[in-house]
């Protein structure tokens, strides 16, 4: 009989206590590979979120806890635009509230003349005009989700705004909320004169390194965004969102390598006397060990298989949610399926650990006679 086909038929003796051994191994991984898309979905969110309008790079308050906290004033802002390389800066407010079904509906703040360099490709109607109070574009989750078109009003917070546009960003932030005047975003938000972020478009060959460099070395209170790596200056949240993956990832391979451990343990006291027998017939420790660690292992990846699918269909439940799909898009990329698969071969090694010890110390002549 084949090798693998013998571990194979070794673990489906018992297809109760397997099958219970691979549920909740798969619960754990399923776990980690859910968090680690949301994860994935979150970082993802973050960099369209500073490359918005088609900016060269974004910049927010040094120290920040969160990004959405980040608080610049109109001086910061004419700091930053008086670089000679810098082509123009926009001064943008962020907030966030319940319209319609979605609890967090968000809202971007701009000034209306600042679109000409806000790059925000319309599908239908038009920009915000100069000077406009009581107008809003709204993106096209948004305005699908509020089943609101062009011309119709939409209450947001105590204001009434007439929608004027829709817009198609493809960022999920974006086409999730709505782009208002900044001055009405500052009167109910109660922020007169004050900005989440500022988006920098550059003048043509300007080294973006070096100019991101001298700004941050001549105002150390101001942080420049140009990617993921920049982001724990203004932002803990995603350093949060990864040492609580790793914290479950921990979890589960402690807690599912004694759930292996049992599940292997009462494989090999079951089968003392055969593994004498197979000691007997000339087979070297180095094969009965091999044998426990396989099964250990098939148990394991076919765990991680179901526990990756569970993950998959999970993510792709919840952004059914308006609320959710409005600032996620799940990122199923290679890397948080092969944390799921590693997480698997861990607690499999350390669930045989001992099974394998203990059935290579039987001496075949004890274990023959082993009732």
């Amino acid at each position: 009989m084949p090798f693998v086909l013998l571990v194979f038929r070794n673990l489906i003796r018992q297809k109760i206590r397997t099958g219970l051994t691979v549920l909740g191994i798969s619960i754990g991984i399923a776990a980690v590979v859910a968090l680690g898309i949301i994860a994935n979905s979150a970082k993802a969110m973050t960099a369209e979120l500073l490359r918005a309008g088609g900016s060269d790079f974004a910049i927010g308050r040094n120290g920040s806890s969160d990004l959405t906290f980040s608080t610049l004033t109109a001086s910061d802002l004419e700091k930053v635009a008086a670089y000679p390389e810098v082509a123009h800066a926009s001064g943008v407010l962020l907030a966030f509230s319940k319209v319609g079904s979605n609890p967090y509906f968000a809202q971007v703040g701009i000034d209306p003349d600042d679109l000409d360099f806000f790059d925000l490709p319309m599908v239908e109607g038009q920009r915000l005009a100069a000077g406009a109070s009581d107008e809003v574009m709204l993106g096209t989750e948004a305005a699908k989700q509020l089943g609101t078109r062009v011309g119709e009003q939409v209450g947001i917070r105590d204001q009434t705004l007439r929608v004027v546009g829709i817009y198609r960003t493809g960022t999920v932030y974006l086409d999730g909320g709505g782009v208002l005047p900044i001055s009405t975003l500052w009167e109910y938000e109660r922020k007169e004169g004050l900005y989440t972020l500022l988006y920098v478009k550059v003048k043509p060959g300007t080294d973006l390194a070096a100019l991101t460099a001298r700004i941050e070395a001549e105002h150390p209170d101001l942080a420049t965004l140009r990617g993921l790596n920049d982001v724990s200056d203004v932002d803990q949240g995603l350093q949060i969102i990864d040492a609580v993956n790793l914290g479950i990832s921990i979890l589960a391979v402690f807690i599912g390598g004694i759930a292996v451990m049992n599940t292997m343990v009462m494989a090999v006291f079951e089968r003392t006397r055969e593994i004498g027998i197979l000691r007997a017939v000339g087979w070297r420790t180095r094969r009965i060990l091999q044998m426990i660690v396989g099964e250990a292992l098939l148990l394991c990846i076919i765990a991680s298989v179901f526990g990756s699918a569970v993950a998959v269909l999970l993510t792709r439940f919840i952004v059914l949610l308006p609320a959710i799909r409005a600032f996620i898009s799940p990122e199923y990329t290679p890397d948080v399926f092969i944390r799921g698969i590693l997480v698997g071969v861990g607690v499999a090694v350390l669930g045989a650990i001992y099974p394998a010890y203990r059935a290579a110390r039987l001496s075949p002549a004890e274990a023959i006679r082993y009732e």
